[in-house]
């Protein structure tokens, strides 16, 4: 068959699994109230190389801060341990069958990070996890907030999950060894929910500037139906500013000291998100200080935003690795669950113990303290509050 058709073959097949989507989209239902709940399910999925040794930990904050709960039958915990390289590459699927299962049985997810091969990993090249994991449970919105009080940093990220440049990035095309082609999905309905869902929560909170990110200028279909999409929304908040920024120049404001104090809120596609937070997150001292939040309206994940280190687990060095991501993300599940308060004693102690105190410090290796230790500190702080 002549290659020009087999491309558009398999194009043909991409539009109609994504108009499919859209309609899914459209029957959507209100987000899942968690307080009409008998019991919420809370997932604890580790992933593998370094996640299992964080989120033990996390887990074992979350059981001390939720212990009267748990022992009411309001709040149960599942360890979700097949979401593994091995396993993953054993049915070759990014998620095997019967951890889909786990997982669609359960609330919220607390996740660890996972390995997604590269070019050169003894690997074959599947999609990632936390990909595939976004759009089978339809987690549309990546919340990441980053605060630097200091240096007048309070920034939120809304970072659109589903669509964009990573939508289908395991179905891009080779025409021949010359050629190869990529994807990139944007879809009304996938807009305005990113875009509202960011929109709703300046009003909430009082943020006043909702900044929009793309590169419109040249990605002129995409990005600039992102861009036009999110501007109507915005015309629906009379009391919040909107601006909009290319991706290039907001890399460079975000390190303007004086221009980055003025941001608040933020909407961004896929790509340019996943780029714009490892860089914010370097104020407030790197990855590994920062949670994710992964919500859709029946599910929600909530992740550490590094990755999964697999040399130190060959060096030994695994109860050595820095849980304080996923503990960030812990403390973002509290909240998103209805328990602001056990969030927010959480919060306080988690920056008493990185920022202030520092009684104990976190280095990889056996000359700083291991993960359960740290776990042990936090915990103390949250009884001597």
């Amino acid at each position: 068959m002549d290659k020009i058709q087999v491309a558009a073959d398999k194009f043909s097949a991409l539009i109609r699994s994504q108009l499919e989507r859209v309609e899914r989209m459209k029957a959507e239902k209100d987000f899942i109230d968690y307080g009409k709940l008998d019991t919420i399910i809370i997932g604890v999925v580790g992933g593998d190389g370094i996640g299992p040794a964080i989120t033990a930990e996390a887990q074992r904050i979350l059981e001390y801060l939720l212990a009267d709960e748990v022992k009411a039958g309001k709040v149960e915990f599942r360890v979700i341990d097949g979401l593994t390289i091995e396993n993953r590459v054993k049915v070759m699927k990014a998620i095997p069958d019967d951890v889909m299962e786990e997982l669609k049985a359960c609330h919220v997810l607390l996740k660890g990070p996972t390995t997604t091969p590269r070019a050169g990993d003894p690997w074959p090249n599947i999609e990632s996890a936390n990909v595939a994991m976004r759009k089978a449970l339809d987690l549309f919105a990546n919340v990441r907030p980053v605060k630097v009080p200091e240096q007048g940093i309070d920034w939120t990220f809304f970072r659109e999950n589903t669509e964009g440049s990573y939508a289908l990035g395991s179905s891009g095309v080779h025409i021949d060894e010359d050629l190869a082609f990529d994807f990139c999905v944007t879809t009304t309905e996938g807009t305005e929910r990113i875009a509202r869902a960011a929109f709703e929560y300046a009003k909430k909170t009082g943020k006043t500037r909702v900044s929009i990110v793309t590169k419109a200028n040249v990605v002129k279909t995409t990005d600039g139906k992102f861009l036009n999409i999110c501007k109507e929304i915005g015309k629906e908040y009379p009391g919040i500013e909107v601006d909009d920024w290319y991706i290039d120049i907001m890399t460079a404001k975000l390190v303007d000291e004086k221009r980055r104090q003025q941001f608040q809120v933020l909407i961004l596609p896929n790509l340019y998100g996943d780029i714009l937070t490892d860089e914010a997150a370097e104020f407030q001292g790197g990855v590994g200080t920062a949670g994710s939040s992964n919500m859709g309206k029946r599910y929600a994940m909530f992740e550490a935003i590094h990755g999964s280190a697999p040399r130190m687990v060959e060096e030994g060095r695994a109860q050595y690795a820095d849980p304080c991501s996923i503990i960030r993300a812990a403390a973002m599940l509290l909240e998103h669950i209805g328990f602001a308060d056990k969030a927010e004693r959480l919060t306080r102690a988690l920056d008493k113990c990185m920022f202030e105190e520092k009684k104990l410090v976190i280095t990889g290796r056996p000359d700083g303290a291991t993960g359960a230790e740290f776990a042990d500190y936090v915990m103390e702080t949250i009884q001597n509050q």
